[in-house]
C-alpha cells in the first residue's frame, strides 16, 4: 500500500489531476462559511441543534454543513442532481430528449445544457422558499432575518442560485479534470467534513452518561459491519463465461481464448440513494418552507424518522437502481459487440438470445443489489433512532463514502496499472474492480 502511494508522485498527470481534485474540494469547503447577506448563522446553529434526524439535519448532512452557516453552498448540488433525475425521466418520454440521447456526444452536450437550465430555475424556486422560511423565523427567533422583504428574498435567491451554479461547475471541472466523479466527491467531501463533529457529539453524550458502554459498543460494532457489508458488495460480481471461435488470418490462428463478462452486483453504484435522497427532499423542502397548514402536515411525512418515508425510499431507491442500470448498461449492444468480435457464452445463441440471456442474469442481479443497497440506506437508520446518535453514521452516509472512495481508488489504481507501476492494492495488482468490472 505505501509502495503504491508512492508511486502516484512518479506520474506527473495523475499528481496534477490529484492536486487539481483536491484543490477544488478545498475552494468548495471555504465556500461553505460565506454566508448569505442580511442574516444571522449564529441564530441557525440554535436551530439546527436539535434537527439532526429530521428533515433539516438531512439537507445539511448533503450540503455538508452549509445550511446550518446559511451558506451561499446552503442548497449543496441536490438542484442540479434533481434537474438531472426529471431529464433523465423526460429523454424515455418526448421524443426530441430520446432523438438527442441517440446522436453521441453532440446529443449528451445538449442534454447538459437542459440540465443546466433545470438546475437554475429549481435553484431559484428552492431559494424563494428558504428566503420566506428564514424571514418566518423571525417570529421564533428575533434576529434571523436582518432586514426582511423583497430585497432580501431577492438577494438570497441569487446568492444560493449562485452558489448552486458553482458547485456544479466545480463537479464537471473534477470529472473533467480531475479524478473520480466530481458531484460524488463533492457530496462526500461535505460529509466527510462533518464526521470529527458527529464523533465528537457522540462521546460527548458517552461522557456525560446519555449513553452507556454497551450502547456505544454496539453502534460502533454496526458502523463497522455496515463498512464491511458494503466493501464486499460494492466488489462483488457475475462472471458470465465467454468463448472466443477460433479464424485463420492468412497463415495465423487467432481466438480459441476464453473470457468473462463481469456484471457488478451493484450496477447503478451509490446513485439510486442520491437520487432518492434528492427526490424527496425537494417536495419536503418546498413544504417545510411555507406557512400552509396542509403542506406542513405534507411535510411530516417526509421526516426520515417516519416509516412512510423510509417506505418511499425504499421503493426509489430500487426504481432508480433499475432505471440507471438500464440507462448505463445496454444488453443488445453487449451481445452485438460479442457477435462482431466472434465470441458466444456456451449454450446460448449468438445475437438476440445472447441479449436476452444477458437482460434476464442482470435484472436478477439488479433485484440483490437494489435490496443490498436498501437495507443499508434504511437499516442503520432504524438503529440510529434507537440509540439517538448523530444522522452521519446512517446507512446512506455510510454507502456514500464507501462508494464514493472505492471508485476513487479504483481509478488511482486504473492509471497506476496503465503505466507498469505497482497498484495502491499491492504487488499482485488491483483487487479493486470498476462498477463496470
Amino acid at each position: 500500500m505505501a509502495s503504491g502511494f508512492t508511486n502516484i508522485h512518479k506520474i506527473p498527470e495523475l499528481r496534477k489531476r490529484l492536486l487539481f481534485t483536491l484543490g477544488l474540494l478545498a475552494i468548495y469547503r471555504i465556500g461553505v462559511f460565506v454566508t448569505v447577506p442580511g442574516v444571522d448563522r449564529g441564530v441557525m446553529k440554535t436551530i439546527m441543534a436539535g434537527a439532526s434526524g429530521t428533515f433539516l439535519g438531512l439537507m445539511n448532512m448533503f450540503s455538508g454543513g452549509a445550511l446550518q452557516q446559511l451558506s451561499i453552498f446552503a442548497l449543496g448540488i441536490m438542484p442540479y442532481i434533481s434537474a438531472s433525475i426529471i431529464i433523465q425521466l423526460l429523454t424515455v418520454v418526448v421524443p426530441h430528449l430520446e432523438q438527442l440521447n441517440k446522436e453521441g456526444e453532440a446529443g449528451r452536450k445538449k442534454i447538459n445544457q437542459y440540465t443546466r437550465y433545470g438546475t437554475v430555475f429549481l435553484a431559484l424556486l428552492q431559494g424563494y422558499f428558504i428566503a420566506t422560511w428564514l424571514e418566518g423565523q423571525n417570529l421564533a427567533y428575533p434576529g434571523m432575518v436582518i432586514d426582511p422583504g423583497l430585497g432580501f428574498r431577492l438577494v438570497t435567491m441569487l446568492s444560493v442560485t449562485s452558489g448552486t451554479i458553482f458547485i456544479m461547475w466545480l463537479g464537471e471541472q473534477i470529472t473533467e479534470r480531475g479524478i473520480g466523479n466530481g458531484i460524488s466527491l463533492i457530496i462526500f467531501a461535505g460529509i466527510v467534513a462533518d464526521l470529527p463533529d458527529a464523533l465528537t457529539v457522540l462521546f460527548r453524550q458517552f461522557r456525560r452518561g446519555d449513553m452507556g458502554v454497551l450502547n456505544l459498543a454496539i453502534i460502533m460494532a454496526i458502523v463497522v459491519g455496515v463498512i464491511a457489508v458494503i466493501t464486499f458488495c460494492e466488489r462483488a460480481y457475475r462472471k458470465i463465461p465467454v468463448q472466443y471461435a477460433k479464424r485463420v488470418v492468412g497463415r495465423r490462428l487467432y481466438g480459441g481464448a476464453s473470457s468473462h463478462l463481469p456484471l457488478k452486483l451493484n450496477m447503478a453504484g451509490v446513485i439510486p440513494p442520491i437520487f432518492a435522497s434528492s427526490l424527496l427532499m425537494f417536495p419536503a423542502q418546498i413544504a417545510s418552507f411555507t406557512e400552509s397548514r396542509w403542506l406542513q402536515q405534507f411535510s411530516s411525512m417526509f421526516q426520515p424518522t417516519d416509516w412512510r418515508y423510509n417506505l418511499i425510499y425504499v421503493l426509489l431507491i430500487v426504481f432508480f437502481a433499475f432505471f440507471y442500470t438500464a440507462v448505463t448498461f445496454n444488453p443488445k449492444d453487449v451481445a452485438d459487440n460479442m457477435k462482431k468480435q466472434g465470441g458466444f457464452i456456451p449454450g446460448i445463441r449468438p445475437g438476440q438470445r445472447t441479449a436476452e440471456y444477458i437482460d434476464r442474469v442482470l435484472t436478477r442481479i439488479t433485484w440483490g443489489g437494489a435490496i443490498y443497497v436498501a437495507a443499508v440506506c434504511v437499516l442503520p437508520n432504524m438503529l440510529q433512532i434507537r440509540f439517538n446518535v448523530p444522522f452521519y453514521f446512517g446507512g446512506t452516509s455510510l454507502l456514500i463514502v464507501v462508494g464514493v472512495a472505492l471508485d476513487t481508488v479504483q481509478q488511482i489504481e486504473g492509471h497506476l496499472i496503465t503505466r507498469h507501476y505497482e497498484g495502491l492494492s499491492g504487488p499482485r495488482g488491483p483487487r479493486l474492480r470498476g462498477r463496470r468490472g
